[in-house]
C-alpha cells in the first residue's frame, strides 16, 4: 500500500525539538527551575531561535512550560484541576461559588456579546467582572454581561460601580428562575486584560468558557470565563454532552 501525502511529509523540526526538549525537562530540570536564555538553548540544540521559540510555544501550549513578566521561562507545575459547570441550576454569585467578584461597570456590550443576549447593540448591560483563585494563583477570569431587562430593579440601588454594585446585581439576577445554561470550551490567546488578570503576557495560550444562562425563555446572562491554559485542565459533571461544530462562531469576547 502506497503512502498518502501526509505520511510522505516530514516531521517539523520545531516538533522534534519540542521531543527532544522534553525528555531534557524530564531528566535535567525540576518544576519552577528557570531555563537557560534562547540564545544559549538554541546553540545547544543546533537550531535556529526561530524553531526554538516554535517549540518553547508548544511546551507552553501543552503546560510544560510558564512564561513569566521579569523571570523568564520556567518549568511548569502540574496543571489544576477545576471543576466547571458541575451545578447545572445555580446563578453565578449564588452560595459556594468559588468565584470572587471585583466589580461592575453599565456600559454597551461588544456586538457579539449584544448578539448572544438578543439585545441592541446600542443597549447598556452590567458587566461584573469576577475572578478565580486556586491554591493561591489566578486562575481564571471572568465577564459576566446581563442586560438590564434581566435586573429591571435595580435602578434603586444606591452603589454606582465596584464590587458592590456587582453583589447587587447578582441579587437583582437570583429573583430569575434559571431554566437552565450551556457552555462551549475554545481554546484562545490571551489578552491584554486577560493576561494582566491573569499574571500572563499578552498571547499566552487560554482556554474560554462561554455559558449562557437560560430564564423566561431567553439568555437572561453570557458569562466569557478566560481560564489558564498552561495550568487548568478543565473537568465538568456527568451531564453535560459534547458538541462538535464543523463551523464554530467566533466566541463572544
Amino acid at each position: 500500500m502506497g503512502t498518502t501525502q501526509l505520511e510522505s511529509v516530514p516531521e517539523p523540526k520545531y516538533w522534534h525539538l519540542r521531543t527532544v526538549l522534553t525528555e531534557a525537562l524530564d531528566s535535567e530540570f525540576s518544576v519552577g527551575e528557570i531555563l537557560p536564555n534562547e540564545r544559549d538553548l538554541a546553540a545547544r540544540f543546533g537550531v535556529a531561535r526561530a524553531t526554538l521559540r516554535q517549540a518553547l510555544e508548544q511546551l507552553e501550549l501543552e503546560g510544560r512550560l510558564q512564561r513569566r513578566r521579569g523571570v523568564g521561562t520556567t518549568v511548569a507545575p502540574p496543571r489544576v484541576g477545576v471543576a466547571v459547570g458541575t451545578q447545572q441550576h445555580t446563578w453565578p454569585g449564588a452560595a459556594g461559588d468559588v468565584w470572587q467578584t471585583t466589580d461592575c461597570e453599565l456600559s454597551v456590550p461588544p456586538a457579539s456579546v449584544a448578539d448572544a443576549l438578543e439585545s441592541g447593540r446600542d443597549e447598556p448591560v452590567h458587566t461584573v467582572r469576577r475572578s478565580r483563585v486556586t491554591h493561591g494563583q489566578p486562575v481564571a477570569a471572568e465577564l459576566l454581561h446581563i442586560p438590564q431587562s434581566s435586573v429591571p430593579d435595580l435602578s434603586g440601588i444606591d452603589a454606582p460601580s465596584g464590587a458592590a454594585r456587582a453583589r447587587a446585581v447578582l441579587r437583582e439576577l437570583h429573583r430569575l428562575e434559571l431554566e437552565g445554561r450551556d457552555s462551549a470550551v475554545e481554546l484562545g490567546s490571551a489578552r491584554a486584560d486577560d493576561a494582566k488578570a491573569l499574571d500572563r503576557l499578552p498571547g499566552a495560550p487560554v482556554l474560554v468558557v462561554t455559558t449562557r444562562y437560560i430564564a423566561e425563555g431567553r439568555t437572561a446572562a453570557l458569562s466569557v470565563a478566560t481560564y489558564r491554559a498552561d495550568t487548568c485542565r478543565l473537568t465538568f459533571g456527568d451531564s453535560g454532552g459534547v458538541e462538535i461544530h464543523e463551523n464554530p462562531e467566533r466566541r463572544a469576547s
